[in-house]
């Protein structure tokens, strides 16, 4: 059995991410627990945490070939068809992440042009924001790998 593509890149930031919302967690209910009002920073980091998670956890994900798919059309067809398909599969989800990253930029340049600072921190806002779209085009190189591999037959649909 041939070992699965890495990420590690990701899988350490989504494991970085992972300890730091269980360490923010634990502090805001052991701050809750001893003076019965919780740490105000804590959800708007939470949340940013876990949407970096997100997006570094599908890129591990797509890098893997670990992304839910009915394979059963897949393996129907005869074996041009099953490579267009793959192909077809391919530029949806490139097209897909490339709106992500397209409009995410969007997004953040215009934070940063505005200034827009965070509720809980006062932060600038852009600082958040600016992973989406970062973390949208390591998905996408992501997914360009993930259908080359498969293309050349180099990822296992059943495993």
């Amino acid at each position: 059995m041939t070992p699965s593509p890495d990420a590690r890149p990701e899988r350490w930031l989504a494991s970085l991410a992972l300890v730091i919302i269980a360490l923010i967690s634990l502090g805001n209910v052991v701050t809750r627990y001893i003076t019965g009002g919780s740490l105000a920073f804590t959800e708007e980091l939470s949340v940013f945490l876990l949407v970096v998670l997100t997006f570094a956890g599908a890129a591990v994900a797509l890098r893997r070939n670990g992304h839910i798919r009915i394979g059963m059309l897949e393996r129907a067809l005869p074996v041009g068809a099953h490579r267009v398909l793959i192909l077809f599969q391919g530029l949806c989800g490139v097209a897909v992440l490339g709106l992500i990253a397209w409009f995410g930029a969007k997004l953040a340049w215009q934070e940063y042009r505005w200034e827009t600072l965070s509720p809980g921190l006062g932060l600038p806002q852009w600082w958040y924001i600016v992973w989406l779209p970062l973390l949208a085009a390591v998905m996408l190189v992501r997914q360009l790998q993930q259908t080359r591999d498969r293309l050349r037959g180099g990822l296992d649909d059943e495993s």
